[in-house]
């Protein structure tokens, strides 16, 4: 399969797992390359909340100085929910084979 341009849309990082996963799954319906930008779009979001994050704190406080939680660490979950669940949809096995003995996943 020949190689797929990334969307515009994404991150140098983001754009890197397209190609990545273009080619091993062999992703080639607009289907497929659509649901594949929308959770890489999300994994791109949720990597600028987690640098806000990491910049800020996990916790900040209110108008009344009151610690609480970053706003972002809401946008974070919510971006990785989403990249979760596109990864979900495209039926992506993100297990590693094993060639060996070893206790079955999910046991």
């Amino acid at each position: 399969m020949s190689k797929q341009k990334a969307p515009a849309t994404l991150s140098r990082e983001a754009a890197a797992w397209w190609r990545k996963i273009t080619e091993e799954y062999e992703i080639a319906d607009e289907a497929g390359k659509l649901i594949l930008q929308t959770a890489l779009e999300s994994f791109d979001v949720m990597r600028r909340a987690q640098e806000i994050l990491k910049r800020d704190g996990m916790v900040v406080t209110d108008r009344f100085n009151q610690p609480k939680a970053h706003p972002m660490t809401t946008t974070e979950r919510d971006a990785r929910a989403s990249l979760l669940a596109g990864i979900k949809q495209l039926n992506l096995d993100l297990e590693p084979l094993k060639d060996g003995p070893g206790r079955p996943a999910g046991r």
